[in-house]
């Protein structure tokens, strides 16, 4: 590994490492309790394993997804990318991060009215992310370099002495009789970060190209780079999790939060914050709030402005830029909790199709797939995920629904029958 891995395998960790990263693992612990590591383990194979794995596929394939899927078909390829740009980006992802960020780094010190400064903190969020996505060609530096280790030192000091504080605590009684390991799977898709690895691809293909490196030296080190962001944050789910999981809250603060509306992963975050380092622990867990979230905000809005730039030329990559970015300022100010709400569902139908595609795709590289087997095993998980989420009544009774992962068996069904179809025509022919 050389120096450039290093800084594209932090570049990855920061901009993966945003909103969502840092506000569902407490929660999860909190829900797991005694069963923490069960719960961690599932929302590590969705919130790390398949980042992962969908950022090393994309090295493997000239011309990264883009291509790939056109194969599938190229109104699949279009849709499905377009789908995955836009809830990644200004519909859902990038309000995320500056909502987070106000209601963690600024919103614990006023008393009151909180509108019109979320409206001045997100102005000025969006217009430093706007400033550091206009030069797509220096992100790398500016995140890798700069921002990633102030990112990683101020972690490591809340985390470390969290765990100091806490190591004699019992954990919480749990809160759910779900299985946790499927709590924490699905859990997991609310980082967002299997379909972010999608986007995410392009700018760590590119900055690896950019050193001149052969198409064998890019797997490599596309693997590199993935391993060193995939253990960063394992690491620090594993210990936000576990921390949630010594979190004792009364019965009056659970129905004040409650009553309130607030976000339980940001609230448990700044309780931890302040039992551990005081007022000052707040301004240490806003600095990595904001950090977070701005890195991962400045990747986001280059990756779908890059995105749609490529697929119609004529509007220029800063207007992209400027229109996605005055867009999510937009949406951010309706507040964490109704951008959280309005991603579920999305994340519900995306994720299977996105998870399908990524280990139909890893599995193409060793085994050459047939191409009816892949249509038909993305278009039934596709079916199934609309009709799940919309609640059909034919749902309810499929196997696996209670864990969310009904659509495990249509992706092997679907395998199946386009494979027997592909074996008959080819005899024909």
């Amino acid at each position: 590994m050389n120096k450039n891995t290093f800084i594209v395998g932090f570049m990855l960790f920061a901009i993966f490492f945003g909103a969502g990263n840092l506000i569902f693992p407490p929660k999860l612990g909190l829900e797991s309790g005694e069963h923490i590591w069960f719960g961690a383990l599932g929302f590590i194979v969705t919130g790390v394993g398949l980042p992962l794995l969908g950022i090393i596929v994309s090295a493997f394939y000239a011309g990264g997804y883009n291509k790939a899927l056109k194969q599938i078909h190229p109104w699949f390829s279009l849709l499905f990318l377009s789908a995955i740009y836009l809830s990644i980006g200004p519909f859902l992802a990038i309000p995320r991060t500056a909502a987070t960020s106000f209601e963690i780094a600024i919103q614990p010190f006023l008393q009151g009215e909180t509108q019109i400064p979320q409206l001045i903190f997100t102005a000025l969020f969006f217009i430093l992310s706007l400033w550091l996505a206009l030069s797509p060609s220096k992100m790398v530096e500016r995140v890798g370099s700069i921002l990633t280790p102030a990112l990683l030192i101020s972690i490591a000091a809340l985390v470390i002495k969290a765990v100091l504080a806490l190591s004699d605590i019992d954990y919480v009684p749990a809160t759910t009789t779900e299985p946790m390991f499927f709590k924490g799977f699905v859990s997991g898709y609310l980082t967002m970060d299997a379909l972010a690895s999608v986007a995410f691809s392009m700018i760590v293909i590119s900055a690896i190209k950019s050193k001149g490196v052969n198409q064998k030296q890019l797997a490599q080190q596309t693997i590199y780079a993935g391993i060193i962001a995939a253990t960063a944050l394992a690491f620090i789910y594993f210990s936000l999790a576990w921390i949630g999981s010594k979190s004792h809250l009364s019965e009056q603060t659970l129905a004040y939060v409650q009553a309130r509306n607030l976000d339980m992963g940001t609230y448990l975050l700044n309780n931890i914050a302040q039992q551990t380092f005081g007022e000052l622990g707040r301004i240490i867990l806003g600095i990595i709030v904001t950090l977070a979230c701005l890195t991962t905000s400045i990747g986001l809005i280059v990756s779908v402005s890059e995105y749609f730039y490529e697929i119609y030329h004529k509007i220029s990559y800063k207007i992209y830029a400027l229109f996605f970015t005055l867009i999510s300022f937009i949406i951010a100010n309706q507040g964490l909790n109704a951008v959280l709400s309005k991603s579920v569902p999305v994340l519900l139908v995306l994720y299977p199709i996105a998870i399908t595609v990524i280990l139909l795709m890893a599995i193409n590289i060793f085994i050459k797939l047939p191409l009816l087997a892949q249509r038909w095993s993305i278009g039934l998980v596709a079916i199934i995920s609309f009709c799940s989420v919309l609640e059909l009544s034919f749902t309810t009774q499929l196997p696996l629904k209670t864990y969310s992962m009904e659509w495990v068996i249509f992706s092997i069904v679907g395998f199946v029958i386009g494979y027997i179809l592909d074996t008959i025509l080819s005899r024909k022919l």
